[in-house]
Parts: C-alpha cells; structure tokens; sequence
C-alpha cells in the first residue's frame, strides 16, 4: 500500500544517481557530520592509512549513501557496494573482502539485516584485517586465518537498535543523521532543478522544501512529479501556483502529511479518544500493516509533534488535534468551566 505514497523516503524512484552531490562540498546539510569526517579523511590520507570504519545511522532518504560514494572519491578510492539482506553467508563476504585493494571502501546498506553468520566474518577483517576461512569438513576441517587488504567498512542503518553491540562497537566513526532544515531542501532542490534543466522559482522551491518532510529523496520525488504537471498543464515553468495545485491535486498538504498520516491522526483522535491505543490497534482500524505506520509514518509525526509513543500506546497531542481541524478537549474543558 506505501509503494504509492507519493511521501515515502524509500521510493526507489526518488534515488536518481544524476542527483547525488559530485563531492562534499556540494554536499548540503549534516554540517557537523560532513566537517568531521573532512578532518578524518585528510587525518587517514595525511598518514598513508584506511579511514577508520564509519558507521551512518539516521531514516531513510537523509543522504547516507550519496555520502558513503562521496567519502570514496574524497579518498581516491574505489568503492563495493553490498547489502545486508543479500549478504547469505559468510563466504558471500569473504570473497568480496579478498578482492578489494587497499584503502578501499566498502559499503554495506541496511548493515542491520546481515545475517549473524555473516557478522562473524566481519569482525575479525574490521579489527585485525584478517578473516578465518575453514578448508575441508568433518573432523579434519582446519581453519585457516587469511589476511586481507585494510580497508574502510561504511555501513549505513535505518535501524542503529538492531545492530549487535560487537559490531557498533568496532566502528571507530558513528555518525546520526537529522532531517533537513527547509532552507537545507530548498538548496538542495535548486541544485536538482540545474542538473534537470528545470526552470524553478525561488519560492516554489521554498513551498516544496516545507512540504518534503525534511527527506532529500522526498524533496526530490515532489519536483519530479511537479514537474509532470508543469509540462503537461503549464509552460513547464515551476512556480508557487503550480506547486501548490499540484500537491493538492497529490494529497499533500501544506506540512507534507499525506492521506495515511492523517488517517493515523483521525484514528486516534476519533476511533479511540486521542488515545492511548496500541500499533496493532491501529493498523487493524486502518488496514495498514503495524510496520508500514511504524516506518514509514510515525518518525516524522512524532518529529513534528503530532504524535506521542506512551508505554500505554499512542497518543495524539493538541497540535495533531489542530492540524486536523479537530477540538482540543483540554481547551474546550477549559471553556465550558469557564462558562
């Protein structure tokens, strides 16, 4: 059912390639971040050495993976790409290991679904640059302690809590990512416009940059699809009015909730009193999956403050109530005592 939301940062059509950022300097947002790991990138290249392992954590669409290509080329290195669900065993990682050269970089996305047999593997080749390999079976198995070349791991995580702390505590760089200030997306939408040849106004870029959640990959899968309506029912000019038209017409309203953000907000509010009530509770009023309103749905609530987890369950708060055009009881309690 998300596969359509227009507002979802794992859409795999809002990561364009063409978009990414060429080097950290065009690189917008995650100040404190980015300024760091240019001080260890010259530390590492000043010294002949592999970057220390990286560990970015943070929602999905902040950025993880354009910077994990960008801290290659500010290297000089080449960079493997894996993921960890495709990860099956350790031998799938073992030959990726051994064929890598110096100081490259390895990326690993979604580190936290890699297989425990696979994580063993990975520990030893993090710390000593060395992996175990077993030669022969049954009784007379030997295992066999193989070098490989110092390398830097970069593993990027939706989910930083299910990560074992063996592994997290053998990334010598952990860094968590913050959704974007709208100025941030705004720059950031107007660097996309130049690479797409877009025409788009200063203040349309503005409207879309409040309306994207504070995600890049959203930001950018709304000038994409705004830029269908401008082509086909404008001049292909980008401006505020078509903006604005086009997000109505998408069910994007003026914060970036969608039609399943508010019917999580209608449900609680409406179906259960303002809460609290339980995820499964939830899904089951809406007919959504618990995990679909937990990943993709609840972050930015809650970072917006519409929201509230509870150890009772979830709770709307008086601004969810507004934004929905609904009465806040404790106002209204307050009136009628008044009165």
């Amino acid at each position: 059912m998300t596969a359509d939301r227009l507002v979802d940062p794992e859409a795999v059509d809002g990561r364009d390639p063409a978009l990414r950022p060429r080097s950290l300097a065009e690189y917008v947002g995650q100040t404190a971040i980015t300024a760091n790991l240019r001080v260890y990138i010259r530390a590492a290249m000043q010294r002949g050495e592999a970057l220390d392992h990286v560990l970015l954590a943070g929602p999905p669409g902040l950025g993880k993976t354009s910077l994990a290509y960008l801290l290659a080329t500010e290297l000089g290195v080449e960079l493997r790409t894996a993921s960890g669900p495709t990860l099956e065993r350790g031998g799938d990682l073992a030959a990726i290991l051994t064929s890598m050269g110096e100081r490259e970089v390895l990326f690993i996305d979604e580190i936290h679904r890699m297989p425990r047999a696979v994580e063993e593997v990975l520990y030893p080749a993090m710390e000593d640059f060395e992996i175990d390999v077993v030669l022969g079976s049954g009784p007379g198995a030997q295992s066999v302690k193989l070098p490989v070349p110092r390398f830097t791991l970069v593993g990027a995580t939706t989910r930083a809590g299910m990560l074992s702390s063996p592994l997290r505590a053998r990334f010598g760089i952990q860094s968590t990512f913050d959704f974007y200030r709208p100025e941030e997306l705004a720059e950031i939408l107007r660097g996309s416009a130049r690479r797409l040849a877009l025409p788009l106004a200063e203040d349309a870029s503005e409207e879309l940059a409040r309306r994207a959640r504070g995600t890049p990959r959203i930001a950018n899968r709304l000038l994409r699809r705004v830029r269908d309506f401008a082509e086909v029912d404008g001049d292909g000019r980008i401006t505020l009015d078509v903006v604005q038209s086009a997000l109505a017409r998408l069910d994007v309203d003026g914060l970036g909730l969608d039609r399943l953000d508010r019917r999580i907000l209608e449900a609680i509010a409406i179906k259960f009193d303002g809460g609290p009530v339980g995820l499964d509770t939830i899904a089951a009023a809406i007919g959504e999956s618990a995990d679909t309103i937990e990943d993709a749905s609840e972050p930015f609530l809650i970072q917006q403050g519409f929201l509230m987890r509870t150890p009772r369950g979830r709770v709307i708060t008086s601004r969810g109530r507004r934004h929905l055009g609904l009465p806040d009881p404790v106002e209204a309690s307050g009136q009628e005592t008044l009165l």
